[in-house]
């Protein structure tokens, strides 16, 4: 059995990761919080540690989940590798592609599992768009635009919105669309971006777009605090058709709500959302139903991966590239310049 140690216990601790473990079946058995009473609660077999170094001492403890403000997952990671522990940690992986490099080598020096909690790969809407391209309706992709834009004018007391590195929208979540446009195309040619802030008194970044190259396909990527209405999620353009889907994958939805992650609507996205697929030649229309979305499948393959040795769900040199592209991202928004992208 895999035995899991919980750094950190806000939203997405609470939330997010603490229900699809336990339900991947490894159970929480520490947590390192102050929130002592909701641990007690949610997770009443699980014990409550004052200290980060009190986790990693803990024999009953073989995986360590790091979901702390993205400026320590770095730290936190190689200490956790250096007590002997599998690692997984929450996106972004770190904030530098120098701390990932790192931590690579480590994982592989001590023989042991790291990866990092990219659910965004299994969305229901991502998941149906990656089908969709794989079975060759739309053509070739010349165009490929995803936004994530919501209405939060306000500026909320929490660490995401104070200005330590790695806080800000582009690192939450920019390093999203750009881990499903690397899975979807692979690695681009160069980048070009705008990552910028426009609520009054904002201290990080809260707005971004993204431009990216690959032979003649054009990627555009987006975010913003000011938008009340979500128009589309995906438009992506085929030489054949073009598909267009509207709404959120449900799973975080359900999961704030306490729903059981292996429900049976679970994942499940509602028909007002689903997608249309326009073909070029006639113009006709179809609606495309959304396949299921399951981040659960991150939490079982990581099980089997420290169980068997199976590979992880997200490889942490997967992830280094993500850390690279949002790198030079922040350099061409301050220089206003694109971006090569050696390889």
């Amino acid at each position: 059995m895999v035995n899991v140690g919980l750094s950190g216990f806000g939203l997405a601790g609470r939330v997010l990761h603490s229900p699809l473990i336990e339900a991947a079946g490894m159970p929480v058995t520490a947590v390192v919080t102050r929130r002592a009473n909701e641990v007690a609660a949610l997770l009443p077999g699980a014990a409550v540690v004052d200290s980060y170094q009190a986790l990693l001492a803990r024999d009953d403890v073989d995986l360590v989940v790091i979901v702390t403000p993205n400026h320590l997952h770095a730290s936190q990671a190689i200490h956790a590798l250096r007590a002997g522990k599998h690692v997984v940690i929450d996106k972004p992986m770190c904030v530098h592609t120098a701390e990932a490099d790192a931590l690579i080598a480590l994982a592989r020096e001590r023989g042991l599992q790291l990866s990092v909690f990219h659910n965004r790969r299994w969305d229901s809407d991502f998941l149906t768009l990656a089908a969709l391209l794989d079975s060759g309706r739309l053509g070739e992709v010349v165009a490929f635009n995803a936004r994530w834009d919501r209405y939060r004018p306000q500026i909320q007391d929490r660490w995401k919105e104070y200005p330590e590195p790695g806080t800000g929208l582009f690192y939450d979540l920019g390093s999203h669309l750009i881990d499903q446009v690397l899975c979807l195309f692979g690695r681009p040619e160069w980048v070009q971006a705008d990552i910028l802030t426009q609520r009054p008194a904002s201290q990080v970044d809260d707005a971004f777009e993204l431009w990216m190259g690959k032979g003649r396909l054009r990627i555009s990527l987006g975010g913003s605090s000011f938008v009340a209405e979500n128009r589309f999620r995906y438009r992506v353009v085929g030489e054949r058709a073009t598909f267009i889907k509207s709404g959120l994958d449900p799973q975080e939805d359900q999961l704030r709500a306490g729903l059981d992650p292996l429900s049976a609507g679970f994942g499940v996205e509602q028909p007002e959302y689903f997608g249309r697929l326009t073909a070029g030649q006639d113009g006709k229309v179809e609606t495309i139903a959304a396949r299921t979305g399951r981040w659960l499948t991150f939490y079982e393959g990581i099980r089997r991966s420290i169980e068997n040795g199976a590979p992880v769900p997200v490889e942490a040199t997967q992830v280094r590239t993500v850390l690279e592209i949002i790198e030079a991202a922040l350099q061409s928004s301050s220089s206003g310049r694109r971006v090569a992208m050696h390889y």
